[in-house]
């Protein structure tokens, strides 16, 4: 494969971090220009990675070493079909969350707005850092500094609640990554003398032959290492979280914190022990075990919450365990289908969390069982839910049924009954804890209380907001419609 060496990827990931110096220097005075700075960087992002996807297509790689330390041991980035997939997707929504943020925090006046958005923008450059790492040192440096910089966003508000779930929220990541993470990549680098990144896996056939077992510990501590992929039992900080602005949870649960542990999760089963090892070791049964159990047991979970971001929360921690099982399958089908399900799952879950604080903005309602007739007063909020759920659930014409599809068909491969029965449970599941939502919004009538409708009559969509929702709910249409993009950038990550 042949590599060519630009400075491409690391200025995908600055850009962010100039802006975040902007927003800092414009401050609280200028807001329109503050916001500009997010809007302007994050188109920049997004040009950056996208005039690096015809050299990607071509099957080369784009790379670009910063700092040499050991040997073996860089601040280097690499530009992949799997990293440019993750990164198109992060940059894009990104500036689409700039604008539904800016229609959320006004209307509630809420305070510290710079430090809200320099923090984001600080998150976003991490996120593209561990999209472009070449190697688990320089992934390591930016998923940590993903959870520092993100842990203001979440305790955001600053009351009780919202520090106990920040604290929550940092407490599980951060001692996941002290206790299993940096395990795990001090043991590789003794193993293979290395830490970059390789196709086919960087432990060299010697340590592969004497070392069986604890090359299988050391998937293990790699899988609950990254646990922002949410894989339970290490899954609670995800629901703690919630307590965050949410535009915030958008970003948590679509855009960055939670793909990031998926991403890097699968970067360890692709190029830190490859397809070929895991069939010899067998270790991926366990990936599948914890990833099928997260699967039901988050969807069980989300049928009895009656908060609307919470229910939100633990159908994301179930979603995301469709990626892991879908690359733990190593079929070329079920990879291709956990790949595909990264894009296909963030599109349409930013929508319905969009959609959520929509609701709360213009109508201050928080719990599904308030939501009877809404759908009349805010028709493009409830619509675009409607689509972002029938993704969620797999019907055809959306995009997750692209991804559900492939990773059935990846269970037929591996021939895994057990497999294929999660896959079937969960999309029942998926159904019974979506579908009443829509029907409240559209078919129940108001609720009238002591004479008085649930309802306000003066609710009113914010365009701001409305206008990303919709964009993204579109955009879940089109990527079921014309997935094959998609389809063939996680292609190449099989090559």
């Amino acid at each position: 494969m042949e590599t060519i060496i630009s400075i491409k990827p690391l200025l995908a990931i600055l850009v962010s971090t100039v802006a975040a110096f902007f927003i800092m220097l414009t401050g609280e005075k200028r807001p329109n220009l503050r916001e500009s700075w997010s809007v302007a960087a994050g188109v920049i992002k997004f040009l950056i990675v996208v005039s690096m996807v015809p050299v990607i297509l071509e099957g080369k790689t784009i790379e670009y070493t910063l700092l040499h330390i050991l040997p073996g041991i860089d601040i280097k980035f690499r530009a992949n079909a799997f990293s440019i997939l993750f990164a198109l997707g992060a940059s894009f929504l990104w500036i689409l969350t700039t604008f539904y943020s800016i229609g959320y925090m006004r209307p509630i006046k809420a305070h510290s707005q710079t430090r809200f958005f320099v923090c984001f923008a600080i998150a976003l450059t991490a996120t593209m850092g561990v999209a472009f790492s070449a190697n688990l040192f320089t992934m390591f440096i930016f998923y940590e500094g993903l959870t520092i910089i993100t842990y203001p966003l979440v305790g955001h508000k600053e009351d009780a609640e919202s520090l106990k779930g920040a604290r929550k929220y940092a407490i599980y990541l951060l001692g996941a990554a002290k206790v299993f993470l940096i395990a795990a990549i001090i043991l590789t680098y003794n193993l293979a003398g290395t830490l970059e990144f390789s196709n086919g896996g960087l432990f060299p056939a010697a340590v592969r032959a004497e070392h069986p077992v604890l090359l299988s510990i050391i998937f293990i501590l790699f899988l609950f290492g990254f646990a922002k992929n949410a894989v339970m039992p290490l899954h609670g900080w995800l629901p703690a979280a919630m307590v965050a602005p949410t535009p915030v949870s958008a970003l948590l649960h679509a855009v960055a914190v939670v793909k990031t542990g998926v991403f890097t999760t699968l970067t360890v089963i692709f190029y830190v022990f490859g397809i070929g090892l895991l069939k010899e070791l067998g270790v991926n049964v366990v990936a599948i075990f914890f990833a099928s159990f997260t699967i039901v047991m988050a969807s069980v979970i989300a049928l009895s919450r009656d908060n609307l971001k919470a229910r939100l929360a633990f159908s994301t921690i179930s979603q995301l365990s469709y990626i892991i099982l879908g690359a733990a399958l190593l079929t070329p089908s079920g990879i291709i289908g956990g790949v595909s399900h990264i894009t296909m799952h963030a599109f349409a879950k930013i929508t319905l969390f969009f959609c959520a604080g929509s609701l709360y903005i213009s109508s201050h309602k928080t719990e599904i069982s308030q939501l009877s007739g809404i759908g009349k007063k805010m028709p493009w909020t409830m619509t675009a839910f409607a689509i972002g759920t029938l993704s969620m659930i797999g019907v055809p014409s959306v995009g997750g049924f692209i991804s559900k599809w492939n990773l059935v068909i990846g269970s037929l491969e591996a021939k895994n009954i057990m497999v294929l029965a999660v896959l079937l449970a969960s999309t029942l599941l998926n159904t019974a804890y979506f579908a009443p939502i829509v029907f409240k919004a559209f078919f129940e009538k108001e609720h009238i209380e002591k004479g008085r409708h649930e309802h306000h009559e003066d609710i009113k969509e914010n365009p701001f907001m409305v206008v990303p929702l919709c964009l993204t709910a579109a955009a879940t249409i089109i990527l079921g419609l014309y997935p094959d993009f998609i389809i063939s950038l996680a292609k190449e990550v099989i090559k």
